[in-house]
């Protein structure tokens, strides 16, 4: 449920990002949802620099829930800045259908989500590697994340056998890169 006192206009947005997202829903994600179209779709996250836990319903049936989705844009903030951005839920579609791959029960372990300008213009001057100049993460299309008790080329393969966006593999820093940009990997 929306909050009450928001503005008229930020009512009607938070309303409306569900059934907007839901209409986008590429045939991978809409596989995953009719077969549980009653059910809840939830997600869990350990934060690894907030140190902050999250776990949610996200999207019932065909329908993203305005009030999750916030949630999630805040929880998956530049944690440089505070910074929230707004997150692709076709992201966390990706992330459940991985996590049901796996059959894993574990949180999603979040080393960086959403980026702003700045913090990717730093992070990519420290030489940083990795970090693009057009980085989807500054358009809240990019998370990096490992997952408890799987192993992470394991990680890598499920996001890669969606066929649902681009796929970076970074042993040494122990992430996988998944995004909603065009079908890559690296």
């Amino acid at each position: 449920m929306t909050p009450p006192h928001l503005p008229a206009r930020r009512r009607f947005l938070a309303r409306t990002t569900g059934l907007i997202a839901a209409a986008a829903l590429p045939a991978w994600a809409r596989a995953s949802t009719s077969a549980n179209a009653a059910e809840g779709r939830a997600l869990e996250f350990f934060h690894t620099h907030t140190h902050e836990r999250l776990n949610l319903v996200y999207a019932v049936g065909d329908q993203f829930q305005p009030d999750s989705l916030g949630r999630l844009n805040r929880f998956l903030r530049d944690h440089y800045t505070g910074e929230v951005g707004s997150m692709d839920p076709l992201l966390f579609e990706q992330l459940h259908r991985v996590r049901e791959l796996l059959g894993a029960t574990m949180p999603y372990e979040v080393i960086s989500g959403y980026r702003c300008p700045e913090t990717n213009g730093r992070l990519r001057a420290k030489g940083s590697g990795g970090v693009a100049r057009k980085s989807l993460h500054m358009e809240g299309r990019a998370i990096d994340v490992r997952l408890t008790g799987v192993p992470l080329a394991e990680l890598r393969d499920a996001a890669l056998s969606l066929q649902a966006g681009g796929v970076g593999f970074y042993p040494g820093s122990q992430f996988v890169h998944i995004d909603t940009g065009r079908v890559r990997h690296w």
